[in-house]
């Protein structure tokens, strides 16, 4: 569950200092907070973060530093403090709205409602 949060976090921030999507898949609002399905269903039983196998050297510089700011924002927490976290922020509220809470839904939490949301904090800390 945290590398799920840790990636939604990554591509919230992205979008905000990138202009840009880390990632193409979509990330939709579970009950426990956002899940990209593609990287649930490629580590379902997996519990450990340090063994997830990656391409990092793939990742472009600014790709590579919107992670690592992430990580050292965020990787602190444990998955239930991050999915909590996610609970209180808009995006993940706006795509369950309407979905009895516990429920399971595959509704989308938009690109343009992650950068609407990420921007304003953004914004009010650095502004």
């Amino acid at each position: 569950m945290k590398l799920q949060k840790l990636a939604y976090y990554a591509q919230a921030w992205h979008l905000v200092w990138e202009e840009e999507a880390l990632f193409r898949e979509p990330i939709q609002a579970w009950a426990n907070g956002p899940v990209i399905p593609d990287l649930y269903q490629a580590h379902k039983g997996n519990f450990m973060v340090s063994s997830v196998r990656g391409h990092s050297e793939e990742l472009s510089n600014a790709e590579k530093s919107s992670v690592d700011a992430v990580l050292t924002a965020y990787g602190k927490f444990t998955a239930q403090q991050l999915s909590e976290m996610t609970h209180r922020e808009q995006p993940w509220q706006q795509a369950r709205r309407g979905v009895p809470e516990g429920s399971r839904s595959s509704s989308i939490i938009t690109p343009a409602s992650m950068h609407e949301y990420y921007h304003g904090l953004h914004a009010r800390h650095h502004g």
